[in-house]
């Protein structure tokens, strides 16, 4: 069983570094003004394991952009649930729900696919 949090985490310092390729919009994320400052001190993943999460990620996005946004928020933007919640006017708990519900879709995608991650 894959501890989904620690390869969301290490996939988010992935894409937020300059040198993934990937590009998230700040705005796009829905949370214009809540972004804290980005530490350097963050634990990152390899590039093949990048895109692999990236693949799935992208899955996620075509089938339910609202988790999309919410895994892209916490994972690469460092917003806290609490602060998710507050700007979406929702419970945190049911954030919490969410984002469970996202990272089980990315662990279920990592399953199909049979791939085993560097980081692993």
């Amino acid at each position: 069983m894959r501890d989904m949090q620690k390869v969301l985490e290490r996939w988010g310092c992935w894409a937020a570094s300059d040198s993934s390729g990937v590009d998230y919009s700040h705005i796009a994320a829905g949370f214009k003004g809540l972004l804290p400052q980005s530490s350097s001190n963050r634990l990152s993943c390899t590039d093949d394991d990048g895109l692999i999460i990236e693949s799935c990620m992208t899955r996620l996005q075509k089938k339910k952009p609202y988790e999309h946004s919410l895994l892209v928020a916490h994972y690469i933007y460092r917003v806290s649930k609490r602060g998710m919640a507050k700007a979406r006017k929702k419970d945190e708990k049911i954030i919490r729900i969410e984002m469970q519900m996202a990272e089980g879709f990315i662990d279920g995608c990592l399953s199909m696919i049979d791939v085993r991650l560097e980081m692993e």
